[in-house]
């Protein structure tokens, strides 16, 4: 992986991260937070997605929605967990 993957691989997950915080009440993270978020929530989207049929094509947007909506089912889990 070169140097500009790496970042741009970061960048994804930030912004991933922060609007999965923004969409789920309650959460707030700090950069590095909002990018592990972004980053764990692009890989259970890239396994849960495609096993209920929905993907998005290729590029960034549809990177940071993949992870985006990866990233909220991770943290609703939490909320959920933090509950019971």
């Amino acid at each position: 992986m070169g140097l500009e993957s790496l970042i741009i691989f970061l960048i994804i997950g930030g912004v991933a991260g922060w609007l999965a915080g923004l969409l789920v009440k309650g959460f707030g993270f700090g950069i590095i937070g909002n990018i592990l978020v972004g980053i764990v929530g692009a890989i259970i989207a890239g396994y849960v997605l495609p096993m209920v049929g929905f993907a998005f094509g290729g590029g960034i947007i549809a990177s940071i929605l993949n992870a985006t909506i990866g990233a909220v089912l991770l943290l609703l889990l939490i909320k959920l967990i933090k509950r019971a």
